[in-house]
């Protein structure tokens, strides 16, 4: 069996459209076309369906606290889990120059292009394949949540540790943006002027990159 016809035996989903499964798996980096205009797609896509999952599964949890549990199962470092665990990394296409020394691709790439295959799955079988592919790659994470483990953002959690230290609360501006308006990749800055701290995130909305920038900031804070 090839490496592809074995990500698909994981994923549960056989494609109709090879050449759209090879473009999820490929980072621009590597060459075109990329996976980015997919990743768009799957952001959305995901984002719908633990949506509707979380809905249904816990009746009597406040707005609030859906959206704290939605943030933890959709944030990078969950993506890349359950990318790792479909063998993700085994079949994605990305350039030298975007690998990790003796780890392989970054987790940031393996969330993003987990994205973009939920994106291709969607755009090769519609949505209730695509809400089936998604609620078996997370299964093991659905598992492990209930109403006590509302997870904090990094955002959130960056500004609740600045308020206890009493810290200025930190910045967030873009810095730059690319692409067609329909699928723009933003760069956001996160600033914690009073200890020297910075960093930038990117992502494919303004709210994206500001998560993934607070958490690189949360790194350095908790030194």
């Amino acid at each position: 069996m090839s490496r592809i016809a074995s990500f698909e035996s994981r994923l549960g989903y056989r494609f109709r459209g090879a050449a759209l499964l090879q473009q999820a798996l490929t980072h621009r980096s590597y060459g075109t076309p990329h996976n980015e205009r997919l990743e768009f797609v799957g952001d959305g896509v995901l984002g719908c369906v633990i949506a509707e999952e979380l809905y249904g599964r816990f009746p009597e949890i406040p707005e609030g606290n859906l959206t704290r549990l939605r943030a933890s199962l959709v944030r990078e470092e969950a993506l890349a889990r359950v990318a790792m665990g479909l063998g993700l990394p085994e079949v994605i296409r990305v350039g030298d120059a975007e690998l990790t020394v003796g780890r392989g691709a970054r987790p940031s790439i393996l969330a993003d292009s987990l994205e973009a295959v939920f994106g291709a799955v969607f755009l090769d079988g519609g949505y209730d394949a695509a809400r089936g592919t998604i609620l078996r790659a997370y299964e093991q994470a659905l598992a492990g949540i209930g109403p006590e483990t509302t997870a904090k953002d990094a955002k959130t959690r960056l500004q609740e540790l600045m308020q206890a230290r009493r810290r200025p609360l930190p910045e967030y501006r873009v810095v730059a943006t690319s692409g067609a308006a329909h699928k723009q990749i933003f760069e956001v800055e996160c600033l914690l002027p009073d200890l020297g701290l910075r960093a930038i995130g990117s992502g494919t909305s303004r709210q994206r990159a500001e998560q993934r920038a607070a958490e690189a900031v949360l790194v350095d804070v908790d030194k």
